[in-house]
């Protein structure tokens, strides 16, 4: 098992990922960051993103993926900017519903099987949050086990 971060910002984010081979099964892991784009403080709407992990084994192999709480919890995770902090979270489904995690204080894991898969990370930052202009990221370990 190994864990690579994982790159979020408010523009586009750029995910890393590795798994290491088990006994008899090799896989490798492609993450891609959740883009959230331009987010605009005044906006009345939450500002949502996808990203998405790519695995590809050797063969059909059940993986477990943990998601990192980053900065804050997962409750409420957020991305730094240089004067200020944007609140976000990751979902396991488009209705975002469950918070990806590890398991732990209120984050859920997933289990899966597949050879090829790409498994989406549903991103999204709420409304109104009272933020500079600029540039803000967070920083993700994502764990593939199997």
């Amino acid at each position: 098992m190994r864990a690579r971060p994982l790159l979020l910002a408010a523009g586009v984010a750029a995910l890393a990922g590795e798994a290491a081979p088990a006994a008899a099964t090799t896989c490798d892991v492609s993450p891609q960051g959740v883009s959230f784009g331009a987010y605009e403080p005044l906006s009345p709407s939450q500002l949502d993103g996808v990203g998405n992990i790519a695995v590809r084994c050797d063969g059909a192999t059940s993986f477990t993926v943990e998601i990192g709480a980053g900065g804050g919890s997962f409750a409420d995770r957020h991305m730094r900017g240089a004067a200020d902090d944007l609140h976000y979270n990751l979902y396991q489904e488009p209705s975002r519903i469950t918070v990806w995690g590890d398991g732990t204080g209120g984050g859920s894991t997933l289990s899966v099987t597949g050879q090829d898969l790409l498994v989406p990370i549903y991103g999204r930052i709420p409304a109104r949050q009272n933020v500079r202009p600029g540039a803000y990221g967070d920083t993700i370990v994502v764990t593939i086990t199997y």
